[in-house]
């Protein structure tokens, strides 16, 4: 029953949307396997368009391994492919950009009653078509579980974030991106998550804002399958 009810709000918010060509659509596949109680690994694609389901721009295939201290302090190493098209159509050439990038991440998490409060804080070396250059990130992320204490199966949450882009060239604020939404944890491996992000650049070239309607499928294997199921999108 919950899940056709989540079914049903995707199926309105496409009636709603499919018209707004100022809406895009960002599309997100992650999957997670824990090696051990510390080590996992994960890949993540990514996929966005202009308008609704139409008119794909960009695409981004990454992966990496994270290592836990303990479950309010984790590690990760990732690295990925990004290239954002120029063209009028799918993913229709010119590239705008093609980029490697490598990152390395720190992760510390809260917990108010059953509030999960986390700070993510990254640092990207990114090898682009114009250049090299540094990033740096952070992240405030708040998850509020609705019909369970915890996050486990057949659970509903809400989830909120603010992220900030900060290089090491003028203008050095280059980016915020903020997400609100909601998601269900289907299953031990299955979580689905759908809502809304602004993207708004400050790059002198590119400035601006971008609104996207957010789908999400995350796939967690975990070591322990009877511990909390934390969605986790490496975005």
């Amino acid at each position: 029953m919950k899940l056709k009810i989540t079914i049903i709000i995707l199926l309105l918010s496409k009636l709603t949307f499919s018209q707004n060509k100022g809406l895009g659509t960002w599309h997100v596949v992650n999957a997670q396997l824990s090696l051990s109680q510390k080590w996992e690994v994960f890949t993540e694609l990514q996929t966005r368009s202009n308008s609704f389901f139409d008119d794909f721009f960009y695409y981004e295939i990454k992966g990496g391994l994270s290592y836990s201290i303990n479950s309010n302090f984790s590690f990760l190493a990732g690295a990925g492919r990004y290239a954002t098209y120029a063209g009028e159509g799918n993913f229709a050439k010119p590239f705008d950009s093609e980029e490697f990038r490598i990152w390395q991440q720190v992760t510390m998490n809260q917990y108010l009653e059953r509030l999960k409060i986390e700070h993510r804080y990254r640092a990207e070396q990114k090898w682009m078509s114009d250049g090299y250059r540094n990033r740096f990130r952070y992240r405030l992320n708040m998850m509020l579980p609705l019909n369970n204490a915890r996050l486990v199966p057949g659970t509903f949450y809400l989830n909120a974030y603010d992220e900030i882009f900060l290089n090491n060239k003028a203008p050095h604020f280059e980016r915020n991106r903020f997400f609100a939404g909601a998601g269900y944890i289907l299953t031990p491996v299955t979580t689905i998550q759908a809502g809304y992000v602004n993207q708004y650049n400050y790059t002198l070239s590119k400035r601006g804002a971008k609104n996207f309607l957010q789908f999400s499928l995350m796939l967690q294997f975990e070591y322990d399958d009877e511990g909390e199921r934390i969605p986790n999108l490496m975005d």
